[in-house]
């Protein structure tokens, strides 16, 4: 189970490096073609902010499908610590906000 576990990692690491190095050499590609340096950097600052997005979105769902099972667990053995379970699963969201934050810090530089 554990190794089909790891493929599945190393097949994502290897698509998501598949990925930036295919924008890569499309922007560098743009940019050997007369375009502005300007140009090649906008390409690259959308990447970034797709990126921080997209990392931060599939994190926060790793850590809020571990929290909210553990926290429901937690609820039905105690109704007491619902405000404590729901501090954690939002933690777990905060992660996704922070990922849009900085694409939208990105965007707004370019």
């Amino acid at each position: 189970m554990k190794k089909n576990g790891m493929k599945k990692t190393l097949r994502s690491a290897f698509l998501l490096t598949l990925t930036f190095a295919l924008a890569c050499a499309f922007s560098g590609v743009a940019f050997a073609e007369g375009e502005t340096v300007q140009t090649a950097s906008n390409g690259l600052g959308l990447i970034a902010a797709a990126l921080s997005t997209g990392i931060a979105g599939i994190g926060a769902g790793i850590a809020v499908g571990a929290g909210a099972p553990a926290a429901i667990g937690a609820l039905t053995e105690d109704p007491k610590s619902f405000g404590k379970s729901l501090i954690f699963v939002a933690l777990g969201e905060g992660i996704a906000l922070y990922g849009m934050l900085v694409s939208i810090l990105i965007l707004s530089k370019i």
